[in-house]
Parts: structure tokens; sequence; C-alpha cells
């Protein structure tokens, strides 16, 4: 099953982005967590749409509503269900893409995959809007990490080329980090935000678009949270990560830099630290981002998501048309994010939430299969 992921807390997601709603059944997380409702909306709406100028105009409240698993404010440890209601919909903007798909999109692979049997409207189960009903399986995995000082934050690492202040990986900063939440859009440096935006603002008047990298912080997680081969953290988090729309290159650490090193420059050296009170592992340098043969560290898991254009412009460009086998111009209508790397920041962080929570089941914590 395509929209079916997990080892131990299964994730199935469902709905298209036209249809009367969308949602999720996380199956099954803890039971007895208590769970601040109020916290997850706000953590939903951070990706919700048509709420800045560089949004879709869309307007979505994305309120989600718990159908089952949640008694007395509190998790049942049976399937979480919740749905999203879909409201502002403008489904005529695609009667054209059925015969005349859209370059970048799900729309022509789709249709062959699905027989032309596939909803197109808004992109349908493809869309984007998808990642509403993982943002609240995210969240809700959040507040479970959260209580055991496991911590996850991402930023805007760069758009159109303009970077936000570069980090240490092995010694970021969570604190100010946490402070991004606060902000709509979250780069540390607000004279390169600033700057951001311009460009997605340039990109939006010249009917274009402009992508990005997102880029994510774990810590707490302590060392030996993982496995090796196909069980591995790295492997486990791309699973999940390169199921956002629109993700197009993963990096782990130091990322694509540690290509153009040597072993002696890459390498992370261990030591013993008394920082504490009490003696532990610690290494100098992070740049194989938190992971080392498919398990955690100790250090901060560290990635980059690379996001493509948003590739709904408005621009005219070349496609084909299936009717009648013939090469045809296309100009895309509707409402569309000129950059969507805003909106993926709480999407990669509750992406990663879903696989540590998994990843620590799965190593017996909360009773999971090793307890």
């Amino acid at each position: 099953m395509s929209s079916f992921w997990g080892n131990q807390l299964h994730i199935s997601i469902f709905g298209e982005s036209h249809g009367k709603g969308i949602g999720v059944v996380v199956d099954s997380p803890p039971p007895g967590i208590k769970l601040d409702i109020d916290a997850i909306r706000a953590f939903m709406l951070r990706r919700a749409p048509g709420r800045t100028p560089w949004s879709t105009p869309r307007k979505e409240e994305d309120t989600p509503e718990i159908l089952s698993g949640f008694y007395h404010e509190c998790t049942t440890g049976t399937p979480l269900t919740a749905v999203i209601r879909n409201s502002d919909t403008h489904s005529s903007d695609y009667g054209n893409l059925v015969q005349v798909p859209r370059p970048g999109h799900g729309d022509l692979t789709g249709s062959i995959r699905y027989k032309g049997f596939n909803d197109i409207r808004g992109g349908g189960h493809f869309s984007g809007r998808l990642t509403a009903p993982l943002c609240f399986a995210g969240a809700v995995s959040l507040q479970i990490l959260e209580k055991q000082g496991i911590q996850i934050y991402a930023r805007i690492k760069e758009i159109a080329g303009i970077e936000d202040v570069p980090l240490d990986p092995a010694r970021p900063p969570m604190q100010e980090l946490s402070q991004l939440r606060l902000k709509s859009f979250p780069t540390l440096d607000d004279s390169a935000g600033s700057s951001m935006i311009d460009a997605v603002e340039k990109a939006r008047m010249e009917l274009d678009s402009v992508g990005g990298i997102v880029e994510c912080f774990i810590t707490g997680l302590p060392a030996g949270i993982g496995d090796p081969m196909f069980g591995g953290l790295e492997p486990r988090l791309a699973s999940m990560l390169y199921a956002i729309p629109a993700v197009k290159a993963l990096s782990f650490g130091s990322g694509f830099d540690i290509c153009r090193r040597r072993g002696s420059e890459n390498n992370d050296s261990p030591f013993y630290s008394d920082e504490g009170g009490q003696r532990h592992i610690t290494y100098k340098t992070n740049h194989s981002g938190g992971v080392d043969g498919g398990i955690s560290n100790g250090m901060p898991v560290v990635f980059q998501l690379g996001i493509k254009p948003t590739p709904s412009i408005s621009l005219e460009q070349d496609s084909i048309r299936l009717s009648d086998k013939t090469d045809a111009k296309l100009v895309i209508k509707g409402r569309h994010d000129p950059c969507i790397v805003p909106r993926a920041v709480p999407v990669a962080e509750a992406a990663a939430a879903i696989v540590i929570l998994d990843s620590l089941m799965g190593s017996g914590w909360f009773g999971g299969r090793n307890a």
C-alpha cells in the first residue's frame, strides 16, 4: 500500500485535494499520552495554505476532527483517526488537465498508473494537500517525543540561492531554532529572509516559481537507535521524507560537501566528556549527521531537504494532448504557491517525528517489540 507507512507506528493517509476531506489513521500511538489539541492545531496552521503573501491564495482552516483513539484528553492506544475537511476548492480550474498534463506533476504518470481514473482536481492524492494529515500525525508524535526530551526543529536554509546563516551540525542552537515556529518565514537571519521573500515575490510577478532547501535538527535522541541496512535511520527517514511532494534531494550532516573531502577531514572523532557530571562519549564534529552504520550515535541528527520549484506556474509551457496524441501548449489556471519551501518546514519536522517515534518503539520504548 503506497499510502501506508511504519513498522510499529503505522500511518495511513487518505483523501484527495478537492474531495470532501483528507485524513490519517495512526495505528497506534502509546496509550495514556495527554495531547494538547491547541498545540496540534497551531502546528498544523504553520503548513496551512492562504496565510501569507508567498503562499497559495487557497484558504483552508485545516482543523482536525478526531474520530477515534482519543478519550479524556489522552490517547487510548487504539487507532487514532483524524479527518480534515476541504472547503475552498475551485475544481473547474483543472478540467483541461485531464487531456493536457502539467509538466513536473503526477498528472501524466498518475493517468498511466491508474488507467485514466486518477482524480486530477488539485493534484488529487498526489497533492501537497495530503501533507496536512501528515502534519497531524507528526504533531502527535512530536508531543510524545518532547516528553522524552527529544526536540525536532527545522528552518529555511536556502531559497533561490539565497542562504540563511550557516550552522554547526554538532551544536545547533536549538533554543533559537525553537523560536522559528513563531515566525511566518522561519529563517535565523531576518535580512536573508527578507531577500528570500523578495526573490519569491519576483518569481510570482514573473508567473514563475522558485525552490530551496529545508534543514532539520533532532536532538536528545540517544545512541543505539536504528538498524543496519534497510532498517537504518537514514533509509527510514528517506522513505518518509521523499513522500513529501516536491522533495527531490536529501543529505545528512555536512551533505554533499563531504564528497570533496579526504577521510582525515571528514571523520568524526569520538572522545570522552565529563560535561553534565557524567562521563559519556561525544564527538568533535558531526559531518555524518548523527548516524553511523544506520544507527544513532548520540549527536544531533541533521538532514537537508532539496525542494524543487513549484511545478504549477502561470507561464505557458509545452506539454502533450492525450486525446489526439499531439504536442500542445498549456497555461495552468488555479491557485498555487510561488515557493513551497516555507510551508515544507513543519512538514519536515512532522515526517522526522513520525520516523523517530516509530524507531524508538521498535527499539523497545513505550512497550515496543523489544521491550
